[in-house]
């Protein structure tokens, strides 16, 4: 069985900073494209960073662009979202996603996510 597990999220007051995890079970996710999405009440959700199966492959959607940085620790099977200088609008749920078959670009998976999906992680920017 496929599971994503996310961590990291939490309350953080408007300019600071939050590093979200994500690790995989039941599934090798090295040949996978993997991303961070987000839902905020009453909106679509969208793709906000996604990262290749080579790690130099990312793509950022232009609201995170200079703020937030996705990596991917192949040793530690790790994918992470380091988001700083958070913003109110910032705040959603965010769900880790990996694709679910091999080499898709970072920018296609980020609009086209077939793929399997965390639970999600609240994230909350507010004074």
């Amino acid at each position: 069985q496929v599971e994503l597990v996310e961590s990291g999220g939490g309350l953080v007051q408007p300019g600071g900073s939050l590093r979200l995890s994500c690790v995989p079970s039941g599934f090798n996710w090295d040949y996978a494209a993997v991303g961070w999405f987000r839902q905020a009440p009453g909106k679509e959700r969208e793709g906000v960073s996604c990262i290749g199966n080579s790690a130099g492959s990312t793509y950022y959607a232009d609201f995170v662009k200079g703020r937030f940085t996705i990596s991917r620790d192949f040793v530690k099977n790790t994918v992470y979202l380091e988001m700083n200088s958070l913003k109110p609008e910032d705040t959603a749920v965010y769900y880790c996603a990996a694709a679910d078959a091999p080499n898709y670009s970072a920018s296609y998976f980020c609009r086209v996510p077939n793929a399997y999906w965390g639970q999600g992680t609240q994230v909350t920017v507010s004074s």
